[in-house]
C-alpha cells in the first residue's frame, strides 16, 4: 500500500471514480461537514483550489456525519450548501465514515500512514486535512483547527 491511487470513491452525483484520475496532482484531502464550527474553512479551501488548480492542485472533500452529526444532509443538500454558501467547485464526494469499523478504505489508509498527535490514528473531528504529493504519498496531516491558508507554503513546495 504505497499510494492513494488504489482507492475508489463515489462523487456526490453518484459516479464512482478511481483516485488514480488524480495521479500527478498535489491533493488536499479533507473530511468536511456543513454544520461545524470549522465549516467556514470551505472558503479557504476553495481559495486554495482556485489559486493552484492550474499548477496541478486539487482539494477533495469527503463529507462525514460522525462528529456531532454535523453533516445530516443527503448528497444533493450537501452539494447545494457548498455551492451556494462557499462557491465550492472542487470535487466533493459522498458522505463517508472516516473512523471506526465502517471507515472508508481511503481513510483507513490515510490515518495509518499519517497518524495524528501522539501517534493516534483516529480522526478526531471535521476538517482534518491530509496533504498528498504528486506520487500519491501522504506528506502531512493537519489538525481541524489548521486553517487552509496556513497550509499554502507546504502546497507551494510540492508544486
Amino acid at each position: 500500500m504505497g499510494d492513494i491511487y488504489q482507492f475508489t470513491a463515489r462523487r456526490l452525483g453518484g459516479e464512482s471514480i478511481g483516485l488514480d484520475c488524480y495521479r500527478d496532482k498535489v491533493l488536499l484531502i479533507v473530511n468536511t461537514a456543513s454544520e461545524c464550527g470549522f465549516t467556514p474553512q470551505y472558503a479557504g479551501l476553495q481559495k486554495l483550489h482556485q489559486q493552484y488548480a492550474a499548477r496541478g492542485f486539487e482539494v477533495l472533500g469527503f463529507p462525514c456525519n460522525q462528529f456531532g452529526k454535523q453533516e445530516p444532509g443527503d448528497a444533493a443538500q450537501i452539494g447545494t450548501f457548498c455551492e451556494k454558501n462557499f462557491g465550492v467547485t472542487f470535487p466533493m464526494f459522498d458522505k463517508i465514515d472516516v473512523k471506526g469499523p465502517n471507515a472508508h478504505p481511503l481513510y483507513r489508509y490515510l490515518t495509518g500512514e499519517a497518524p495524528g498527535f501522539l501517534g493516534l490514528k483516529a480522526i478526531k473531528w471535521n476538517f482534518t486535512k491530509f496533504l498528498v504529493d504528486r506520487k500519491g504519498g501522504i506528506v502531512k496531516r493537519y489538525a481541524p483547527k489548521t486553517k487552509p491558508e496556513e497550509i499554502e507554503k507546504d502546497i507551494e513546495a510540492l508544486l
